[in-house]
Parts: C-alpha cells; sequence; structure tokens
C-alpha cells in the first residue's frame, strides 16, 4: 500500500509539472508572438501631394492610387487588389469574434471570446473583420479601436480592419444587453420599434447608434432582422419587425436609412441585413442554432411573402446580406443550409434581384467555436454534417458567399486555392466587393477615433431622452377595463397603495405608496414576462427562449389567486407572444411591452404619457391555435385573443 501511495504521489508530482511546462510554453508562444509582431512594424508616413496629406500604407515613400481619396473607389480597390498576395485576399474573407483585454488593451492570447491572440488573427492570418462580444467602457473600447487600427496600419498594405457587432441597444435582446456590455442609450426591442409604427423614429433609432458606433470605432452593424415573425413560438422574435411583411418593409427601410444615410461614407455604419431569404418560418418554432430546428417550414406555401421586406432591404441599398442557417425545405433542388445554397444565394438573390452586396455567412457554419477543449457552440452546416471541413467552404464559395461569419479557416482554404479547387479569380470577387466596403466607409483614409468625442457622444442627453421616449411610445394598452362609475380602470391614480412584483420599489415609490403585502393594497402591479421552456442543453441553448407560451404550473395558479384578491394591472414583455387567457380574463388593465424600463412602464400605467401603440403579432388564444398555425402564414390562428394591430389609448 506504501509504493501505490508513493506512485500515486510521484504520478501526480510529474503531472502538475507537465501543467507547469505546458503554461509556460503557450505563455512563451504567445509573448515571443506578439513581440516578433511588433518588431516587424514600421510607423506609417504621410505623402503630400498638391496640398494634401496622404497615408503612405505600404511604406513605399509615394502615392498610390489605393491612397488617393480623390480616386474613385472602383480604381482604388483595382489597384490595392493588384498588390495584394493571396494570403491577404483569403485574409479578407473571414469575420471572426475579437477580444478585448477587460481595460481595453489588445488582446495577447486566445480568450472565450476569440479564438486566437489579435496578433496572430490580423499578423499571421491577414484577417481585417473582426465581430465584437463583450466590450468594456466607452473610452476603453475607443482607445482600443485606435490600438487595432495602429496595428493594422503598420502591416505591409496598411489595410485597415472593419469592426461589426450585434444589436447593442435594446434592453433585452436575446444575447443579453448586460453581457454584451458597454454605455449605450437605451431602447426597445425592434419588434417594439414596430409596435410604435413610426418609421421617422426608426431613423432616429438608426441615426443615433450610426453615431455611437462610428465615436467608438464600429463599422458594421450586424443587423436589422427582416425576418417575419410568422411562427410565434420562435425565439427570434423580439428582433423582427413582426410578422407582416408590409410593416417590416417600411421599418427595414427607415432603420437601414438610418445606419447607412443617402450613401455609404466615413459617417455611415454598414447594414448587414439578416437572415436571407426569411428565417422565421422555423419548423415547430424551434431556431436552426440546433440541429433539431434546421428545418425551416412552408406549409402554407408563402416562400415569397417572406421575401417582402428583403426587397425593401435592398431598395434601401442594404451593403451585406446574411443568409440563415435553416434549410428551406423541399423549396429548392437541394436541401440544405441557405448559406451552402446556391440557387438561394446565387440564382435568387445575386441574378434574380441583381444584388452585388457582400454576402456574409451567418455565424460557424464551417466549424464550430471551442475555448481550452470546450465546445462552446457547434457548428451550423445542416445538409452537409458529413462534409469535410475543405469542402464546407468549397461548397459555400460556389453558392455564392463572399465571408465566413465566425470561423478563421485560411489554411484550409489555401489549401483548394493550390489543389485548383477554387481559382483566385473566384477570391478576388469577393475581395473586390468586400475591399469596396472598407473604402466607401472611409476607413484607408482614416479609422481612428477621438476618444474624449466618443465619451461626449455615447449615450449622451439627447440619446438617452430619444430612446426613453421610444420605449413608452412602443407600450401597449390592450385592456382597460370600465368601471360601474363609467371610469376605466387606468391609469391609476398617484399616491395609492401598490402591491408590485418585479419592479423597482424605488422607482415605484416616485408614483405611490408602496406595501410590502398584497393585502394592504388598493391595487396589484406585475410585471412578467412570455413563458418559455427551459432547455437542458448547452450554453447558447440557453440563452433562446423557445417552446411553450403559456403560463405552467404552479406558477399559473399563484397569478390567477393573487389576481382574485386584488384589482391587477399586468405589464408584460413579449419576446415572443404569450398565451394569456387567464390574465386577460383576470386583470383590470393589461400592457404589453418589448424593452422597456420601470420609469416608462409607471409613466404610462400612471397617465404621464398616452399609451399609442399597436401589436406588431396576433396574440393566440390557446396552445391548441398556436399548433394549429402553419409556420409561414401571417395571423392565421383561430380566434386570437387580441388581434394583428390592436391598442388602446386613454383618450
Amino acid at each position: 500500500m506504501k509504493n501505490i501511495f508513493h506512485s500515486l504521489f510521484y504520478f501526480l508530482i510529474v503531472v502538475f509539472a507537465l501543467i507547469l511546462i505546458a503554461v509556460f510554453v503557450f505563455n512563451a508562444y504567445y509573448r515571443t508572438l506578439n513581440n516578433k509582431a511588433k518588431k516587424q512594424l514600421r510607423e506609417t508616413l504621410l505623402v503630400v501631394d498638391d496640398g494634401f496629406e496622404f497615408r503612405d500604407l505600404n511604406k513605399n515613400g509615394k502615392l498610390d492610387p489605393y491612397e488617393d481619396f480623390r480616386q474613385p473607389v472602383d480604381i482604388r480597390v483595382e489597384d490595392l487588389l493588384s498588390q495584394m498576395t493571396i494570403d491577404e485576399k483569403v485574409g479578407l474573407m473571414w469575420h471572426p469574434p475579437i477580444g478585448i483585454e477587460p481595460g481595453g488593451g489588445l488582446q495577447g492570447k486566445p480568450g472565450m471570446m476569440s479564438p486566437s491572440s489579435t496578433f496572430a488573427l490580423l499578423i499571421n492570418k491577414r484577417i481585417t473583420h473582426f465581430n465584437l462580444f463583450t466590450v468594456p467602457g466607452t473610452r476603453e473600447l475607443a482607445n482600443w479601436s485606435n490600438q487595432l487600427q495602429k496595428l493594422a496600419e503598420q502591416t505591409r498594405l496598411g489595410i485597415p480592419v472593419t469592426i461589426s457587432t450585434d444589436p447593442r441597444h435594446g434592453l433585452t435582446n436575446f444575447i443579453g444587453a448586460g453581457m454584451l456590455g458597454g454605455n449605450w442609450s437605451k431602447w426597445p426591442e425592434p419588434i417594439g420599434l414596430a409596435a410604435a409604427g413610426d418609421s421617422a423614429l426608426v431613423v432616429d433609432f438608426g441615426r443615433i447608434a450610426r453615431q455611437e458606433y462610428r465615436a467608438v470605432g464600429i463599422h458594421t452593424a450586424l443587423h436589422p432582422m427582416a425576418d417575419l415573425a410568422t411562427e410565434p413560438r420562435w425565439a427570434r422574435i423580439n428582433g423582427t419587425f413582426g410578422e407582416d411583411a408590409h410593416l417590416a418593409a417600411k421599418m427595414v427601410a427607415a432603420y437601414i436609412y438610418g445606419f447607412q444615410g443617402d450613401k455609404l461614407d466615413s459617417g455611415s455604419v454598414a447594414c448587414m441585413t439578416k437572415h436571407w431569404p426569411g428565417a422565421g418560418p422555423q419548423e415547430n418554432g424551434e431556431d436552426a442554432h440546433f440541429s433539431y430546428g434546421k428545418n425551416q417550414s412552408y406549409p402554407g406555401n408563402n416562400f415569397n411573402y417572406h421575401l417582402i421586406p428583403f426587397e425593401a432591404a435592398m431598395k434601401a441599398n442594404t451593403a451585406m446580406m446574411m443568409p440563415y442557417y435553416g434549410i428551406a425545405h423541399d423549396q429548392t433542388s437541394e436541401n440544405v443550409g441557405m448559406g451552402f445554397n446556391r440557387k438561394i444565394i446565387t440564382e435568387l438573390l445575386r441574378e434574380k434581384y441583381g444584388y452585388d452586396g457582400v454576402v456574409c455567412s451567418d455565424w460557424g457554419i464551417i466549424e464550430g467555436f471551442s475555448f481550452l477543449g470546450y465546445e462552446v457552440m457547434g457548428a451550423k452546416n445542416w445538409g452537409l454534417e458529413k462534409l469535410p471541413v475543405e469542402e464546407r467552404i468549397r461548397k459555400a464559395l460556389e453558392a455564392g458567399i463572399d465571408q465566413f461569419g465566425g470561423n478563421t479557416n485560411t489554411a484550409q482554404l489555401l489549401r483548394l486555392l493550390r489543389r485548383g479547387d477554387i481559382s483566385e479569380s473566384r477570391i478576388n470577387e469577393s475581395a473586390r466587393r468586400l475591399l469596396r466596403l472598407k473604402f466607401k466607409l472611409g476607413l484607408f483614409d482614416n479609422p481612428f477615433v477621438d476618444p474624449d468625442e466618443a465619451v461626449r457622444i455615447v449615450n449622451n442627453k439627447e440619446f438617452e431622452a430619444t430612446g426613453k421616449l421610444a420605449q413608452r411610445k412602443s407600450i401597449v394598452l390592450l385592456k382597460n377595463q370600465q368601471q360601474q362609475n363609467g371610469q376605466f380602470f387606468l391609469p391609476l391614480s398617484k399616491g395609492i397603495k401598490v402591491y408590485a412584483e418585479n419592479l423597482d420599489k424605488v422607482e415605484l415609490a416616485r408614483y405611490a405608496t408602496v406595501v410590502d403585502r398584497l393585502q394592504e393594497a388598493d391595487v396589484a402591479l406585475f410585471r412578467l414576462q412570455t413563458p418559455f421552456e427551459p432547455r437542458s442543453g448547452d450554453f447558447m441553448e440557453s440563452l433562446f427562449h423557445q417552446g411553450y407560451l403559456d403560463f405552467q404550473e404552479p406558477e399559473l395558479s399563484r397569478l390567477v389567486n393573487m389576481m382574485a384578491q386584488k384589482p391587477t394591472v399586468v405589464c408584460m414583455y413579449m419576446d415572443r407572444p404569450a398565451v394569456i387567457p387567464e390574465i386577460k380574463a383576470l386583470s383590470k388593465g393589461l400592457l404589453v411591452d418589448f424593452g422597456a424600463e420601470d420609469d416608462a412602464v409607471l409613466d404610462v400605467v400612471f397617465g404621464e404619457f398616452n399609451p399609442g401603440a399597436r401589436l406588431p403579432f396576433e396574440i393566440p388564444s390557446s396552445m391548441d391555435a398556436v399548433l394549429r398555425q402553419k409556420e409561414d402564414v401571417p395571423y392565421d390562428s383561430e380566434k386570437p385573443l387580441f388581434p394583428f394591430g390592436f391598442g388602446l389609448s386613454y383618450q
């Protein structure tokens, strides 16, 4: 027994030593890589011509056409393309996440938010498009952006970096506003903008978000979602503009105009409209991030209806388009994910609609994401699960993809080129589109930002106030019961005794007397949210609210019992429609919000703001009615509790 313990002891020492060596080698490798990259960098000089100063990006001491902002964009593109190596062209075609150190420094080694160090991605792989997830404060983010652009400026050709982001301004988007970080102005989700129904308000949102993004060095919005919410169980409805194609088309066009302006320039943010050709009709409401939701279903033969908002996006000159993961089941000759489907991208988008903007795949269609051996997200290569990585790349390029979101498989694409499976002319086709967008956004001329100006712009008082107004404008009043004296129950009188759940009591005390026991209250006031079915899957699955839409026991009985005891007002956050016949029957007042802070809700409840929004989707009367709906057809629920477009006001 003593020998066994000795052996175990020595074994543990060896294991511990190996771990220490591995950590040392890991850190030494990335320290050497970072130092090597820094030593290779040279300071970018300025070239003076006819009184103008130009950045000498390739450090050759003369003014090249691509460095000359007086030249037409196409001339600049062709000049730069002629100077690029195939490695640099291939680097353009990948759009992975990038990490930021907590204080705003460049990430020196792999982390949760990025599979590689910043130096490895930019210097070794020549990648110049990156997607931000978690970010620090405004000043730190602006400083980081400048450091990154300085690093890019000093590479061989000085190609600037394009930074993108998913939506950051919503209060409750499905990724989680708190998880993403930042100090942005706060707005309702896009579904709330649709409820407000005011395209001028949507333009204001785009104008403000554009200024906040550009102030910190963000150039591409991975939004809007032009998908239609025709399937009420789908988890991503809060990112859409509802189930009516014509309302959504109006909102999408206004959204893009707000972000991009009359034309793309150095003040614009390029929009990547998604998810072509419409991700709303998910089979059984399940999402295509997961294998059980890989199919999009069209039992109503309504494929073309879902194209209407995308047609509006193209008329508004959306800079980019993103196909979804899903399979448009039996709509084309092959049942593969949209990013691999030539009929969907080349024949429909490129040839029928004549679209010549950038087509970027959704994130992770080539490979999933892993960190230290843990798979954060699996590959979304539906219909091609058994195909090798290189063949997935080839298939997507043949379908018409210009850029791969989320992945960094530059080596595999280079092998395809060397074997002749992909031609350099095909790479040039995508490279031209990607370079053209960088030039139009003014990145070659000045990609840097002013951190002091960023602090002044982001969430300034004007922007904050406009976002708060939008929150109020998006709240829908569904029920306001008339009392025996002829008066309506809402708005509530200030100073009454209120028992509340899920509201900030300090905020509520500005309007009412807050009591801690239901029995002491004049009125109960509840903030609720649409129920969902908890899934026991991975981290990604935990972010999605899927499944049933009705309250389950014992929560339903608890709510019914409390509402039977006191007059009750309910405000429900609906990231999806909810099945709430009991709450409709028992409530005295019923409101719906799509992302609103407590003060916005209370302003409406206590009459400081008159509600005027309308439902952007119908609210079903039962789960049986939901199950009988067709995934691709709008407002087809039997005897809905509230129809599409319903909404009351106090006047």
